[in-house]
């Protein structure tokens, strides 16, 4: 009915900022100072309006004109001091972002969104932040709230393609990536994230298929490689330092991706295994007594008395009498070595701390205090009882009397 009359739109403007509508409000300011450049309730809304929305340096030039024109409006003069420290927030974020300082981000973006509330920018940037910070479920939260006013929102499809991503459910993260790319072809964060999403799915299943067909080597190279793509990413990452601490044939490496695991997420399971891996270890470390006496780890008591009778008589001292003094050195070493695995593998409690990878010092059990000789003549008898004889160069045969 009048549609040239500045105030009419100004108080639409009033009524649509009360329903929290400030892009509407924004427009309505514009037209009614538009109309009337000296209306000064108009540029009042349109820079309250902008400061709701974010757009701090916009919302200044509003209050400075109100200023101008009443120079004691107590009113633009605190919505100015809100703007100024908008944009002081905005550096400091700026530069926490830079620095990878999210909490400071996070802080300096609550404050800002004390004035500037419906900021879709300022929360994205906030919940981002959170998923950096491993706070997904805050981070979904805000995200979540935005897609429900504008569901074409990049940005906001981009951050809950993050949190699916850093959850390690990657697969539904690249389809939200993928849809924040229709939305916004240019979107780079969307896009890159997309990449490595895809390379570290990718690189994952080649390192499982090779682990499944027992190429244990490519396996870990794979798994290796997948490690490179994104350290940000602690849960996949560490499936995979379980995958490639599985697959590592050198314990030592084994230890340092459990361990890597375990200082990402100190569960009962990773903790279970980073024990088990160093038990591994310690235990690779020692002599194999088994292989020792040529027999498995599952041998009986008799066939591990037959695997002493074997290794004993083969590495005699007497046997090699004739031999050169080192051949002798390195016999009468193997000798005692095969005397020491057969006085733990016969004890039962002694056998029962090896095998567990206990230290068999504890309780007083010294695995030095032996004598290999005694061991062969409590086996074989007296030292009378049998002798080595010699049936041609290098062969010997034993007899006993």
């Amino acid at each position: 009915m009048c549609p040239k009359n500045a105030s009419y739109y100004g108080n639409r403007a009033a009524t649509l900022m009360m329903l929290y509508r400030y892009r509407e409000a924004l427009e309505d300011s514009q037209q009614a100072v538009r109309l009337d450049n000296d209306f000064m309730k108009g540029h009042l809304r349109e820079g309250k309006c902008h400061l709701s929305l974010g757009n701090a340096m916009a919302a200044s030039r509003c209050f400075q004109r109100v200023l101008e024109l009443e120079p004691d409006n107590s009113q633009a003069q605190q919505e100015l001091k809100n703007a100024e420290s908008i944009l002081e927030y905005e550096k400091m974020a700026e530069i926490g972002f830079e620095k990878r300082d999210f909490r400071m981000v996070v802080f300096c973006m609550d404050r800002a969104l004390e004035a500037a509330a419906a900021c879709h920018r300022f929360k994205i940037l906030k919940a981002e932040c959170l998923a950096l910070l491993g706070r997904y479920a805050e981070a979904q939260s805000v995200a979540s709230d935005i897609l429900r006013i504008d569901s074409t929102n990049a940005d906001a499809l981009y951050v809950r393609g993050l949190c699916l991503y850093y959850e390690d459910c990657i697969e539904k993260a690249v389809q939200f990536f993928v849809q924040a790319l229709r939305m916004a072809p240019d979107h780079d964060k969307a896009r890159l994230a997309c990449r490595d999403a895809k390379a570290l799915k990718a690189k994952k299943e080649e390192g499982n298929t090779a682990f499944k067909e027992g190429n244990y080597d490519a396996a870990y190279e794979l798994y290796s490689e997948a490690l490179t793509i994104d350290p940000n990413n602690i849960k996949t990452n560490a499936k995979l330092y379980c995958n490639r601490a599985t697959v590592g044939s050198k314990y030592e490496e084994a230890v340092r991706d459990y361990e890597k695991v375990y200082q990402t997420e100190k569960t009962k399971e990773h903790k279970h295994l980073l024990k088990h891996a160093q038990l591994e270890l310690k235990k690779s470390k020692r002599k194999d007594y088994y292989k020792v006496l040529g027999v498995n780890k599952n041998a009986t008591e008799d066939e591990i008395k037959k695997g002493y009778r074997k290794r004993a008589l083969l590495h005699h001292p007497d046997r090699h009498s004739g031999a050169s003094p080192e051949l002798q050195k390195e016999e009468e070493k193997k000798f005692k070595e095969v005397g020491e695995a057969f006085s733990v593998l016969s004890d039962p409690k002694k056998k029962s701390r090896y095998d567990s990878g206990q230290d068999l010092e504890d309780d007083g059990m010294n695995v030095g205090d032996f004598d290999a000789n005694n061991i062969f003549k409590a086996f074989f008898g007296s030292p009378g009882g049998f002798s080595f004889e010699a049936s041609g160069p290098g062969n010997f045969f034993f007899q006993f009397g």
